[in-house]
């Protein structure tokens, strides 16, 4: 069997994180957060709310994640801020609540976001 590190998957998904563009990463932190906010759908509906508080804090910190790591020297970045705090706020009431209302509120606003942010880092690129 393979410890961790010799796991050839492991040190597959280590490389390529390590190797991905910032669009990249981007785009996967918008696939992640769109999952868990979605199982946070699915969990609540089941009635399973420990799985939906998992999922829902883990797109918390994602959400937050995102929220910090934008670059304030740029106006959009004003807009991206009070965008995650809406999501995050959303994320917080429905795990408190048990609600899914707001969470169905936010997917596809979250979809469209990470689509603009695709779009934008083909751009970047072909004028790269």
């Amino acid at each position: 069997m393979y410890t961790a590190q010799e796991n050839p998957y492991q040190k597959y998904k280590q490389q390529s994180v390590m190797t991905m563009t910032q669009g990249e990463m981007l785009t996967q932190l918008f696939d992640e957060v769109i999952k868990q906010v979605s199982g946070g759908v699915q969990f609540i509906g089941s009635g399973d709310y420990d799985a939906s508080n998992q999922s829902l804090q883990k797109a918390q910190v994602i959400l937050n994640y995102l929220r910090q790591s934008l670059d304030r020297r740029y106006p959009v970045s004003q807009g991206l801020d009070q965008l995650y705090e809406f999501f995050i706020h959303r994320v917080v009431q429905a795990n408190i609540k048990k609600e899914t209302a707001g969470l169905e509120e936010i997917i596809p606003m979250l979809q469209e976001l990470r689509e603009t942010f695709v779009v934008a880092g083909r751009t970047a690129r072909m004028r790269g």
